[in-house]
């Protein structure tokens, strides 16, 4: 399952965004209730509008979407890479997830104070930059420390795996995030990769307004959403207060309130696609009267790996696959009907499988 750690500095509202997130009507959802694996980490379903349409023509109650683990990781302190705060604690965390959500303040209050007492979301960007860049540079240079002896004796393994070490801290000690496939090789992607660098994951900066700037942001969200695109991170506006309120509200009346205050979608809901967005995700799906359900692919998967993403056994003895776009099923409301139109079609071990394709594989075990 897809991993998404919540960071940020304290009094930032991460917290407040992490129990508004997990207590969500995603997280509610009877097929995929939400569960708490631990005390700070939850999973919540990923918003598809599609699966409720196509419920209604399948005649399924059954509908079981994709879902994403959030981690609400310990709030980082200056000096985490050194130990400082949770330190250790808080790096290994966020090792572990496949992308990072930073939680930055865009609000003023006078009663809830900033730890460096100013509000100066570029500020509080870069100190949490810094001290996962820190960390994984003292990774790096304890890597180089062990494969010093197989680099001299001429093991080509060694050597690619210093030549990479060495290209990484160099592009690391210009102080910002890095995106692997813009600079190494396929080979030295992979020997970076085991070493589950905190620098090198996708970033989505989540600016906290206030109830007022929901809508067109502020002077501090056009900061954030400048230094995104400088660096290639995704950058959502959210107001963790609103969202927090929302969760006591009925789904109509939920949309009335947003609605009112002149906005279409939740934060939370924009903060789930964006983290799709992000990673290059889409979704498949199989539907029929059995069950709805949503399947998460990387973009550019072809049909029997999709197929695999099921059960190893479809991958396995794939021969085709029966796609209906998602768009031809709403409209004409049947896969009788989608075949009579001749809008549904068999594919073979080359297709590439598209967002809201409705898929059927054929498989011999």
């Amino acid at each position: 399952m897809l991993r998404a750690g919540i960071v940020g500095l304290p009094n930032v509202g991460k917290s407040t965004l992490f129990n508004a997130l997990t207590a969500s009507k995603n997280a509610q959802s009877a097929n995929y209730p939400f569960c708490t694996i631990e005390p700070n980490v939850g999973v919540v379903t990923v918003p598809d509008e599609r699966l409720e349409i196509l419920a209604k023509l399948c005649k399924t109650q059954e509908i079981i979407p994709t879902a994403i683990e959030f981690v609400d990781i310990a709030g980082l302190v200056k000096g985490a890479s050194k130990g400082e705060g949770l330190g250790n604690q808080f790096l290994h965390n966020i090792r572990e997830v496949d992308a990072i959500i930073q939680v930055v303040r865009c609000f003023d209050d006078e009663n809830t104070i900033h730890v460096d007492g100013k509000v100066d979301p570029i500020s509080d960007i870069e100190v949490i930059n810094t001290e996962l860049i820190l960390a994984d540079l003292a990774s790096i240079e304890k890597r180089q420390a062990r494969i010093v002896k197989t680099v001299k004796s001429g093991d080509k393994e060694a050597v690619l795996e210093d030549k990479a070490l060495k290209k990484i801290t160099e592009l690391l000690s210009e102080g910002s995030f890095i995106r692997l496939d813009e600079h190494f090789t396929e080979d030295e992607i992979k020997v970076l990769s085991n070493l589950n660098l905190m620098s090198v994951k996708p970033v989505i900066y989540c600016a906290n307004v206030s109830e007022n700037d929901m809508k067109t942001g502020n002077a501090y969200t056009q900061k954030v959403s400048e230094y995104a695109k400088e660096h290639g991170a995704e950058m959502v506006i959210i107001s963790a207060k609103i969202e927090e309120e929302l969760v006591e509200l009925g789904a109509e009346e939920a949309k009335e309130y947003l609605a009112d205050l002149g906005v279409e979608d939740s934060g939370i809901n924009k903060m789930i696609k964006s983290v799709y967005k992000l990673l290059n995700l889409v979704t498949f799906i199989t539907a029929g009267e059995k069950e709805v359900r949503a399947w998460t692919i990387t973009e550019g998967t072809k049909a029997p790996q999709a197929a695999g993403v099921i059960h190893t056994d479809f991958e396995k003895g794939f021969i085709r696959a029966e796609i209906t776009p998602y768009k031809d099923f709403k409209e004409l409301g049947s896969y009788t009907a989608c075949k009579e139109k001749g809008v549904t079609r068999l594919e073979g071990k080359e297709y590439v499988v598209q967002d809201g394709d409705l898929v059927h594989f054929r498989f011999n075990v």
